[in-house]
């Protein structure tokens, strides 16, 4: 048996931050680009687009700093607050799955005396 958990944060219009979203915004900053962490993350542009425009909402401070110029005239950066924000969503997560797995253990060893029972 294994313990999946999926941790989010929400507001009155629903979710806004969850792994996907954390998967997203580390890709950009690798990437460089929306489009391009859209596509290494199976995804469409539109939907990436709408999951910073969700979190920029909710969040009430830019996430994303598109660059303008160069040849292609493409590319997107974290801004320092997205980067901020990033670094302490993904240590809370991080910590919250670790402190569940003490509780998980004491109930697997539950379950098998109960199973042992029965």
């Amino acid at each position: 048996m294994k313990l999946k958990t999926k941790i989010y944060l929400e507001d009155e219009s629903g979710k806004f931050m969850g792994i996907g979203v954390l998967w997203l915004l580390q890709s950009i900053m690798k990437k460089g680009s929306l489009r391009a962490a859209a596509a290494e993350l199976g995804i469409s542009y539109s939907k990436a687009y709408s999951m910073v425009e969700n979190l920029e909402n909710a969040l009430g401070h830019k996430i994303i700093e598109r660059k303008r110029g160069g040849k292609d005239r493409v590319g997107a950066a974290l801004t320092p607050f997205a980067i901020s924000f990033l670094e302490i969503y993904d240590s809370f997560q991080k910590k919250c799955k670790v402190l569940l797995e003490k509780p998980f253990e004491r109930f697997c060893a539950e379950y098998e005396r109960l199973e042992k029972t029965c």
